[in-house]
């Protein structure tokens, strides 16, 4: 099927490209509008009992949320003297009713509630915002941020704090790095790439399918967000996977058409004949690679919270953008380039030949000697894999809050001065219906007897509702907080029902909400990576192993990102607070990206060594030549990839800092303990089990399967080849 294809570009290259060119330019002028259709919230879960809380007690009682801490500080006045409260009035009545439902300032509050500093040179004042969804809030507070500065010449200094101050400083911050990452990551890679390549020519062919999967993949996105809610989040996956799936799939693509030209030099249509294999081959693995990693990124739309979901789409519009541009795109520009891909070779590299040993070489020897004693390198590299992994065993989970922030960021900077007041404490709503005075009293006693320092207070009743605020002393994101939550919740009225709220509540909520769609998730991943992976290779053997084998990797990142992200190391080196837990929904998305960016090296390790197997049946040639045929390949794309993650690690947010991290972890091992140690010696280990199937899936792959074989059966070595597809 794909060498039909190839076949095709290599008689119509110009017109495939100038349809690509018009595609590209439409969706540059169309996707540049995205940004102002992108939700900047979406880290809930609807359907959750602390947003069901939270929006009945909003229906009933109004917001009473404390959305928005102003600080106001003076190292001369205190909150009493007339000129500080004269200029806090003047900033509370300045503000716009359209967007603020409720204002507290400290003069308006009883003593009691804490707003007056202890030493009396800083005062707050809480204000509760309007709106229905996150973004309406986000909104809200964007109206209602720049009014909160003390008038000029009142001396005061102003610091803002609470939930809606740390979103936006978030998606600003992201925003920022997200520029700077792309500034530094897409230099390096021309430049890595002219070293790989060794020509200037073929060094840019990464740079351009990236771009062109970024241009894309927006367009997509943009066209998304007419029909459903797509958050902001999704323009960091989608430059991370769009540059560095381009990188990858171009690599692959540009290295077996500069091999297939170096094999015919002196046939006259061996342009023609190098892209119809070049697709046949390598535009088999983007094809199936592309596929996988779609595949896995899809399992992140079973998640209610819309986060992760957009993740899955930018992710999804991603790959599929990069995988097209490698299959179009990028033959065509090939065909018209020809030989002329090794335009501008470097000087010292003139004369190297650009086509790889089939079984000679570094890596085939490599591969030889892990097969030799493959139980003893299995064994070994296990105990270590595992022994990396072993810290995410006492992994605890929490939620986003201002520590996710550099410590210069502004809403970081207040929430560390409201320390100033006093000791930190959390709080829970409860919403109590159809309960009567005296079973009201009995739950706050309750409430506030689930441990020392608890209070619980009635704060506003209506109707059939009352409304209970519990407070109690520390971090509302740590385990004893989440617990002091289930223990509320397993609290039940007499006559009549409670529902908890709050930002712990919510932390659970999501917790509860990950646990619950996670197996489902898994079964998505897995179930879909043996039906694709059947097809590629015919075997039920390797699926498996392959599961297996990136289950090492990710794991292997889990407890690295656990070691340092969670237990608190390397924290002064790369410039973060530890919280002292790891978000619980940034696993989840490593999850998905790592496991389709494992399988991309995995598809193309095991395109090769099947290639070599149809033609030899031969187990330990076929995995020598496949080693061999890809390491130099593999291990280039793993650089540039890794020059990519990379740049995103240097993000001031912790959570893309450790989302780069972790990827950074699980992309080297996967690309030198597992493809150069694990696979050879498992797949020694498995001998001719390797291609195994029920014979009725065998014969039906036979009959269907997308598969490679030599063109004349009498010349095994052959390189030009013909594939067989689905129909």
């Amino acid at each position: 099927m794909l060498d039909r294809w190839g076949a095709f570009v290599a008689r119509h290259s110009r017109s495939v490209l100038a349809l690509g060119v018009l595609v590209v330019v439409a969706a540059a002028l169309y996707g540049t509008g995205v940004f102002d259709h992108l939700s900047r919230g979406g880290f809930d879960d609807p359907g959750a009992e602390g947003r069901q809380e939270l929006a009945q007690e909003r229906d009933i009682f109004g917001n009473r949320a404390a959305d928005v801490v102003a600080i106001y500080s003076s190292d001369d006045l205190t909150a009493d003297s007339p000129a500080f409260r004269s200029a806090v009035t003047e900033v509370v009545d300045g503000l716009p009713a359209d967007a603020v439902a409720r204002v507290t300032p400290y003069f308006a509050a009883p003593a009691s509630a804490g707003l007056v500093s202890p030493d009396g040179h800083e005062a707050q004042v809480v204000i509760s915002l309007k709106g229905v969804t996150q973004d309406d809030f986000l909104d809200s507070y964007d109206e209602v941020k720049p009014l909160l500065a003390a008038p000029d010449g009142s001396g005061l200094r102003t610091d803002v704090a609470g939930e809606y101050a740390v979103y936006s400083d978030v998606n600003t911050i992201t925003s920022e790095d997200l520029s700077r990452a792309e500034m530094i990551s897409m230099p390096l890679v021309i430049l890595l790439a002219l070293l790989i390549f060794g020509s200037l020519v073929a060094s840019t062919m990464p740079a351009l399918v990236g771009v062109v999967a970024m241009t894309g993949a927006l367009a997509v996105v943009r066209l998304l967000t007419t029909l459903t809610d797509v958050s902001v989040f999704s323009v960091n996956v989608i430059s991370l996977l769009g540059i560095g799936l381009a990188i990858d799939y171009a690599l692959f693509v540009i290295s077996r058409f500069r091999e297939e030209l170096a094999a015919r030099p002196d046939d006259p249509d061996a342009v023609a004949a190098a892209i119809r294999v070049t697709m046949g081959t390598a535009g088999r693995t983007v094809l199936f690679s592309g596929l996988t990693v779609a595949a896995a990124l899809s399992s992140l739309l079973i998640f209610p919270q819309m986060f992760l979901r957009s993740m899955g789409y930018g992710g999804i519009a991603a790959v599929v953008i990069a995988m097209l541009a490698s299959l179009t795109v990028l033959p065509a520009v090939l065909v018209l380039l020809g030989r002329r891909i090794d335009a501008g070779r470097l000087p010292w590299l003139r004369h190297r030949p650009v086509s790889v040993a089939d079984d000679g070489g570094r890596w085939a020897a490599l591969a030889r000697g892990v097969m030799k004693r493959p139980v003893a390198v299995l064994a070994v590299t296990v105990v270590v894999l595992l022994a990396v992994a072993a810290p995410f065993l006492g992994v605890r989970w929490a939620s986003v809050d201002d520590r996710v922030l550099p410590s210069d960021a502004p809403a970081r900077v207040a929430a560390d001065r409201l320390l100033d007041f006093g000791p930190e404490t959390s709080t829970a709503s409860v919403l109590l219906r159809g309960v009567d005075r005296p079973a009201v009293q009995d739950y706050v006693a309750d409430a506030a007897a689930l441990g020392d320092g608890i209070t619980a207070d009635v704060v506003a009743r209506k109707g059939d509702a009352t409304l209970v605020r519990v407070a109690w002393p520390g971090n509302g994101q740590t385990e004893a907080s989440q617990d002091l939550v289930r223990d509320l919740r397993a609290i039940h009225p007499e006559g009549g029902t409670a529902m908890v709220g709050g930002i712990t509540a919510d932390t659970v909520d999501l917790l509860d909400s990950v646990g619950a769609h996670l197996p489902w998730m898994g079964m998505i991943v897995v179930g879909v990576m043996m039906v694709l992976l059947f097809v590629a290779f015919g075997s039920l053997v390797l699926p498996l192993k392959a599961v297996v084998m990136n289950a090492f990797s990710i794991t292997a990142s889990f407890g690295v990102i656990t070691w340092i992200f969670s237990d608190g190391h390397l924290t002064n080196l790369l410039g973060f607070t530890s919280a002292g837990a790891l978000d619980a929904t940034n696993p989840i998305l490593m999850l998905a990206i790592l496991f389709g960016l494992s399988m991309d090296y995995e598809v193309f390790l095991l395109s090769r060594i099947r290639e070599q197997w149809d033609r030899t049946h031969d187990n330990r040639q076929a995995v020598a030549t496949g080693v061999q045929k890809t390491g130099r390949i593999i291990t280039s794309a793993a650089v540039l990839l890794a020059v990519v993650i990379g740049a995103f690690a240097t993000s001031g947010i912790v959570f893309m800092k450790m989302l780069g991290v972790g990827m950074l972890v699980a992309l080297l091992v996967d690309a030198t303990v597992v493809r150069a140690l694990m696979v050879p010696a498992t797949m020694r280990l498995l001998g001719r089990w390797n291609w195994w199937a029920p014979t009725p899936l065998r014969r039906w792959w036979e009959r269907h399967g997308f598969r490679e074989e030599p063109a004349d059966p009498h010349q095994p070595g052959a390189r030009d080849m013909i594939v067989t597809g689905v129909g």
